[in-house]
């Protein structure tokens, strides 16, 4: 097992025990924790607030700049296309990624994250380990929504 993605598999717990939908992010550099969020959209009333952006403004502060080089995200989820295109422009060195979005039969994000458009592609890798974890919170998630 990874202890960064274990990291944000408990910050996608916080998220679910405080109503919101449960992704955590996870940013590494040298081999240490430098930010780490969960989704805050409802909370926080803010479209922006996906846990992946959180954790890149948290870690853009530490660092004092925009730009992550030789930062690995670990995240419980396969990025949206903004969120995407965040990691992208931050210069993420790779994503690692818990679960697959259950619509991403297009691989849309692995598009935008190795896009010809952009002068940085980022590496990313599914841990398949986390697949089941990462989607059974989720699904937990939304039945008690309904």
């Amino acid at each position: 097992m990874n202890k960064f993605m274990d990291e944000a598999l408990l910050f996608a717990n916080k998220a679910y025990n405080k109503q919101e939908v449960p992704i955590g992010a996870v940013i590494v550099k040298d081999n240490k924790i430098i930010a780490k969020a969960f989704n805050c959209r409802e909370r926080k009333q803010n479209a922006l607030y996906h846990a992946e952006i959180l954790a890149i403004n948290k870690a853009c502060k530490k660092l004092k700049s925009w730009r992550l080089d030789n930062c690995e995200l670990y995240v419980t989820l396969e990025p949206c296309p903004m969120c995407a295109g965040a990691i992208a422009n931050a210069r993420l060195k790779k994503v690692y990624i818990g679960a697959h979005e259950k619509t991403s039969e297009d691989n849309l994000c692995e598009a935008i994250l190795t896009s010809p458009r952009l002068n940085h592609k980022v590496e990313f890798e599914f841990l398949s380990e986390y697949e089941a974890p990462c989607k059974k919170l989720l699904t937990d998630f939304f039945k008690s929504k309904r």
